[in-house]
């Protein structure tokens, strides 16, 4: 944001105190330095400044605190637009629900969605198969385990065959000698 055809310096603008400003940080001195006991108080100027400043912002704080607390009891909550003056009933508007905690209950179930429902369900049918798979019970099983016994006599009938084939290529061999 410009402020005219000048540059300003690099090491920040002036910073001018407001008469409020000026109003909290002497509240914040009285409170630091009690001046009718006349003691004085030593310490480096920059920690005296920041001590003053942390006193007037807590001071300020407190004042805060007070003043919103007047204004929620006081007033009542104000209103935009029309809804001063005419009474509106939207079924479509939801308006926030302060839950506190106090007030939660948590021994009550929500309710699951329908996606949510039908997802645990497809779990539950998922390994409901996956169970009767492993105990051979469900048609795939079956083709599975058919076909399982299948390569196993095909294979035992090779190891046979090639037992067959070697003794008769040993009783060649010894038939020669």
């Amino acid at each position: 944001m410009g402020r005219g055809k000048f540059k300003g310096k690099p090491t920040g603008r002036r910073q001018f105190s407001t008469p409020e400003e000026m109003s909290k940080l002497s509240t914040a001195m009285h409170m630091i330095f009690d001046f009718d006991w006349g003691g004085v108080v030593y310490m480096p100027a920059g920690e005296k400044l920041h001590l003053i400043h942390e006193v007037a912002d807590v001071v300020e704080d407190e004042k805060s605190d007070v003043e919103s607390e007047e204004e929620s009891e006081g007033e009542p909550e104000k209103v935009k637009g029309a809804e001063g003056v005419i009474q509106i009933e939207n079924p479509n508007l939801v308006k926030p629900k302060n839950l506190k905690a106090r007030d939660a209950d948590f021994d009550k179930t929500t309710e699951l969605s329908r996606r949510e429902r039908e997802e645990i369900e497809k779990q539950k049918a998922h390994e409901r198969y996956m169970k009767l798979q492993e105990q051979g019970k469900t048609d795939q099983a079956k083709k599975d385990l058919g076909r399982l016994a299948l390569i196993r006599q095909q294979r035992a009938d090779a190891a046979k065959k090639r037992e067959e084939e070697k003794a008769a290529k040993d009783q060649k061999v010894e038939g020669r000698k």
